[in-house]
């Protein structure tokens, strides 16, 4: 069966490292997750056909959401890329599903245009790899 997307939410951490407080980033109006793996070419002369290996792993997060000044998770992930920091987030689905993981904040820009409102968009890509909670 197919699943909404609004049942697949992002949160951030509020808390601290050590004891973390999941909140979620408010007013979602879109967010990818997206794993990728890189190949590694070891084709050959002895063989036209392409041959690889799995390379390097790498997941990314892309969030699209209305700005709102006091929203506590935003400004976690703001206050994550001005100190350089890494920040922990979970990806949170309806039928339970959780993963968490380190998350580098590589681009938050934020739109205010006239008579429109006004939206942030985030850039993510996880350091390491998600961890399955309960696992």
């Amino acid at each position: 069966m197919a699943t909404n997307g609004t049942d697949i939410l992002l949160y951030a951490n509020t808390g601290t490292p050590a004891v973390p407080s999941y909140t979620l980033v408010g007013s979602q109006r879109d967010v990818t997750f997206e794993e990728s793996t890189e190949a590694i070419d070891t084709s050959n002369k002895s063989s036209r056909a392409f041959s690889g290996l799995p390379g390097r792993y790498k997941a990314t997060i892309s969030l699209e959401a209305l700005y709102v000044e006091d929203d506590t998770a935003y400004q976690a992930l703001r206050d994550a890329m001005r100190d350089g920091e890494l920040i922990l987030v979970e990806r949170l689905e309806s039928d339970g599903r959780d993963e968490t993981a380190n998350a580098i904040v590589e681009k938050l820009s934020e739109s205010a245009p006239d008579q429109g409102e006004a939206t942030v968009s985030i850039s993510l890509t996880i350091s390491g790899t998600w961890t399955e909670v309960g696992t």
